[in-house]
């Protein structure tokens, strides 16, 4: 498909996604949903950046403000009211993100002495770190095309309010560890399970924070928490024959890759075992023959990650054959590259699938549209949410 036929395609499923969450027309009780949200910031970024038309620049706006208004604010249904954060009305409008942003899930928060339940909890609400990862990469993002240095202040103070709530020091000591998942307000963990990638993403994503922020005094330095997160990373297997975190990897791969080149990043070996646990889980997801499940055995926003993964794989190549002192006079980065690409294919077989409307009757697509409909739009788009 070309170029302008995305962009027509984008413009569609981006508009539909505008309507359907309230955010144009605005709606009353807009209906935000923190992943789902940071991938749209970035694709109407792309729809600005393609078109020019000022519209797409003025929803992403909007859209951050929805988010900061309804997910950095107590639910409806909660007895307590205002900023997540405790700040008063004021301070906490100047710095929206300070106590984090909730999930956006349907039910809320798992009451105090109430038991875990592991089905009930996939809809309860809270924090998830993943989640405040990809929403500080969006903020960065729109920092850089508009010049506003705002959004990154926003972006950084989310990173350390959600860095000093999910990490911690176990009571038996030794090095330090995350949890998945906080409550609303950060005061506990709801589930103590480190998340597999969590790691490498926050250690990637301050990377990419600190360095737009770099020679901004007013700015807080980061160096302490990509500290923490180097020592959390360290000794950690990232492979997964998982689709979604398959393409998480070739997302940080893409952006150590660029923060390298930009001098931002010190840990230049890393690109390596990211780039072997990609391409170990892609030898399993490709031997496991999923992607020849009918539509209701498939989710899509899951294939959709890796196709979006995948859509760098070139750019990443390009990069590397430009930087020949940089990457390795060995060319151990190159081979790695030349073995991701046999499976860059499998991206467009995704998109493909998945933009044929009879599959998207599926049930499995209906349950989960609107974020299945914003990675749809990313990966036929995705050059601003792979940008740092």
């Amino acid at each position: 498909m070309t170029e302008n036929a995305n962009t027509a395609t984008v413009r569609e499923l981006m508009t539909e996604f505008a309507g359907l969450t309230g955010l144009d027309p605005p709606g009353a009780s807009p209906r935000r949903y923190l992943w789902t949200d940071a991938y749209a910031v970035c694709n109407y970024l792309e729809l600005f950046r393609r078109t020019g038309d000022a519209s797409y620049r003025d929803l992403t706006l909007r859209l951050i403000d929805q988010v900061h208004h309804t997910l950095g604010r107590h639910r409806d249904d909660d007895r307590r009211t205002g900023w997540i954060s405790g700040l008063p009305e004021e301070e906490g409008e100047a710095h929206p993100t300070r106590g984090g942003l909730r999930i956006g899930k349907p039910q809320n928060e798992r009451k105090a002495g109430e038991p875990f339940d592991e089905r009930l909890e996939w809809d309860r609400d809270g924090q998830y770190y993943h989640y405040l990862t990809k929403w500080m990469h969006a903020l960065n993002r729109v920092s850089r095309v508009t010049s506003n240095p705002v959004y990154v202040q926003w972006a950084v103070e989310l990173a350390q309010a959600a860095h000093a709530a999910f990490t911690y020091v176990p009571s038996s000591g030794g090095r330090k560890r995350m949890y998945w998942k906080m409550s609303i307000d950060l005061s506990h963990p709801l589930v103590s399970t480190v998340g597999q990638h969590d790691p490498l993403d926050g250690f990637v994503t301050y990377s990419e924070l600190q360095m737009t922020a770099a020679g901004e005094s007013v700015y807080p330095d980061l160096s302490p928490e990509i500290a923490d997160m180097a020592g959390i990373c360290r000794g950690r297997n990232p492979a997964t024959d998982d689709p979604l975190g398959i393409g998480g990897l070739l997302f940080d791969a893409g952006r150590i890759a660029q923060l390298m080149i930009k001098g931002g990043f010190a840990y230049a070996g890393l690109l390596d075992s990211v780039l072997d646990a990609a391409l170990v889980g892609l030898a399993a997801f490709a031997e496991a023959g999923t992607l020849r499940h009918p539509p209701d055995y498939r989710l899509a926003f899951r294939e959709l990650g890796l196709s979006i993964g995948l859509s760098g794989v070139g750019a990443l190549a390009e990069r590397v054959r430009e930087n020949p002192d940089l990457f390795g006079q060995q060319g151990s980065v190159q081979r790695r590259i030349e073995f991701l690409m046999e499976y860059v294919p499998l991206a467009d077989a995704i998109e493909q699938f998945w933009m044929d409307a009879r599959n998207r009757e599926a049930g499995t697509w209906a349950r989960n549209r609107e974020i299945n409909m914003v990675m749809l739009a990313t990966s036929l788009a995705p050059r601003e949410f792979l940008a740092i």
